[in-house]
């Protein structure tokens, strides 16, 4: 039996990425409690398969809404792609129709129309993700007229989770990966950062991208579309409590992911270790 009673925001991802989605929504809703819940240990989710994916994710959605949480979003691409339309249709109903689960894919593709000017967009993301093509099925339901281009980067997770995203070895698999878009599509206007680790390589990927094209992280349009969201179904967000808290859960060693997440949020934190599964 879930908790019935108000509980904070959960917020999900395989590793630190997702706290880039969380700072997003913190700087937009700071007045809500967080629950963030990063698998580190099983991570990184960007090569492993769909049910692997699902699975994982299935899990650790099921502990936040156990922890209290009424929404959870899935700050990860790769299980947002892989694990998101899964369990709204089959999972929530038999745990409770009244609870909620978001992605991060959708909110991007919705605004990704309006910032585009000659319609040629370029997606930099995990392997999965680029396989899973949603970020071109979620743009082509807005925009059907946008021409799609996507490269997988496995290097640039492993650059930032090992603190190396400031360091020359990265400048190599960065600027390959760049000039392999550019090379599908030498027109594209607009660039979407599809994983959440990403935009702590932006030095390195402004340093090697073309003036004039533009990049897109998603914090700030995941914040944005939660607030939408929670505009529309009042009654869900009455059920998210308001004391500007945020708790740390993680399925690893608590000092690393304290250390780590300070790369990500410029503040210390306190963790929990948990395990799933």
């Amino acid at each position: 039996m879930l908790p019935n009673k108000p509980g904070p925001i959960g917020v999900f991802d395989s590793g630190y990425g997702g706290l880039t989605i969380l700072h997003g929504i913190r700087q937009l809703l700071p007045e809500y409690d967080y629950l963030y819940l990063g698998d580190n240990a099983r991570a990184p989710y960007g090569t492993r398969s769909f049910d692997v994916v699902y699975e994982f994710t299935r899990q650790a959605v099921l502990r936040l809404f156990e922890m209290g949480c009424h929404l959870v979003v899935l700050a990860c691409n790769t299980a947002s792609a892989k694990a998101l339309r899964t369990i709204q249709q089959h999972d929530l109903p038999g745990w409770d129709s009244e609870r909620r689960v978001l992605g991060i894919i959708r909110p991007t593709a919705e605004v990704i129309g309006s910032i585009t000017h000659n319609r040629h967009v370029g997606i930099f993301a995990t392997e999965g993700t680029i396989k899973s093509e949603s970020y071109t099925l979620e743009i082509h339901k807005q925009a059907p007229d946008i021409k799609v281009s996507g490269v997988a980067c496995p290097f640039w997770v492993p650059l930032v989770e090992y603190n190396e995203a400031d360091s020359p070895g990265a400048d190599y698999f960065v600027k390959k990966r760049i000039d392999q878009l550019l090379r599908q599509d030498p027109a594209i206007d607009t660039v979407i950062l599809g994983c959440t680790h990403y935009p702590l390589l932006l030095p390195k990927i402004h340093k090697y991208i073309p003036r004039g094209i533009r990049i897109i992280s998603q914090g700030e349009y995941v914040a944005d579309s939660l607030q939408r969201y929670f505009e529309r179904h009042p009654a869900i967000e009455q059920r998210c409590t308001r004391g500007g808290q945020v708790h740390y859960l993680t399925t690893e060693n608590p000092e690393k992911f304290k250390e780590s997440a300070q790369l990500f949020l410029h503040e210390p934190v306190e963790v929990e270790n948990i395990t799933l599964g």
